[in-house]
């Protein structure tokens, strides 16, 4: 479908190529009607920056977002002819310290930030999804007498720091919901017993206040066969009623749609007859933002965006 609820560019991330203007101006070739910019919030902490953030400090990345909800909303308006803009955000939880500034940030930004992407990348502070090595790392620092054990308790982590972003904030749009994976796609979490559950409170939570979860075709770029949700899980979703919304997760106009082609051909597969996209709206939701999920039309497969052109 012609919506994507998830992006970023080089101007507002470092790991990101591409100018904001160039993302939206990319969408609108491509036929999206509805495109979400959703750069990463601040981090607070020196210890929390990234390699390519060396030389920035954490003060910086406040003023960095600040610019960023100026630049959204600007296109949001110029090109408003042409596409919806969605303003949004995408979180984190490495510590309490982050949630405690999003609330903060949600505050002092109120109706600027008009939805958010609810995603966790960190496991006992370190990221998971940056490299292999780093994973391992993130793998080593759990207790257990086993890699198993150890897995298990990373899984645990990660459901857990999910879980409590979920009950504070509601997110909109559930994140690639199994990223904790993202270096073993083939890892079947129903083997670790604990987390499994806890990913089934997860999503029962969010389908009880309304989130759309987000099918993410960066999966693909990442050597994944399937987009996140990975089948086991999708299937747990769509088994209790869950919602999907699409997302490219695009890091700069090159992956503008990049193997939505594939999300189709994969929800396809598992029989998936609905998809949703957020709209602004005047009625509030159950936090407290002006923005409602609204169905996308029947036979969603059909639509023309599909047939316009190929998408790499």
């Amino acid at each position: 479908m012609p919506y994507s609820h998830h992006s970023h560019s080089g101007q507002f991330c470092r790991h990101a190529s591409g100018v904001l203007e160039d993302i939206v101006l990319e969408a609108i070739r491509k036929g999206f009607e509805i495109y979400g910019l959703t750069e990463h919030v601040p981090r607070y902490r020196p210890e929390d920056l990234y390699p390519e953030e060396a030389e920035v400090q954490v003060e910086d990345l406040s003023d960095q977002f600040d610019a960023f909800l100026d630049e959204a909303h600007r296109l949001k308006v110029r090109y408003a002819s042409q596409i919806t803009v969605l303003v949004g955000c995408e979180t984190d939880n490495i510590t309490a310290i982050d949630l405690d500034q999003l609330y903060s940030l949600l505050q002092r930004s109120r109706g600027r930030i008009e939805y958010i992407v609810g995603s966790i990348h960190h496991v006992s502070g370190i990221p998971i999804d940056f490299d292999v090595g780093t994973f391992n790392k993130a793998l080593a620092h759990q207790p257990g007498q086993s890699e198993h054990e150890q897995m298990e308790n990373l899984l645990c982590s990660y459901f857990e720091a999910q879980f409590q972003l979920l009950e504070r904030f509601h997110p909109e749009i559930i994140g690639h919901i199994d990223l904790c994976r993202l270096y073993n796609p083939d890892l079947g979490l129903k083997d670790y017993p604990r987390a499994w559950t806890l990913l089934g409170r997860n999503i029962s939570y969010a389908i009880a206040y309304g989130a759309l979860f987000e099918v993410n075709a960066a999966a693909f770029r990442k050597d994944w066969n399937t987009a996140y949700p990975a089948e086991d899980v999708l299937k747990v979703i769509l088994q209790n009623g869950g919602k999907l919304a699409l997302s490219d997760d695009s890091h700069g106009p090159h992956a503008v749609g990049l193997n939505y082609h594939r999300s189709l051909e994969y929800l396809r597969r598992q029989g998936v007859s609905e998809l949703w996209y957020l709209q602004v709206s005047k009625t509030l939701n159950k936090a407290g933002r002006c923005i409602q999920p609204v169905k996308a039309p029947d036979e969603w497969w059909n639509h023309l965006f599909w047939k316009k052109q190929s998408f790499p």
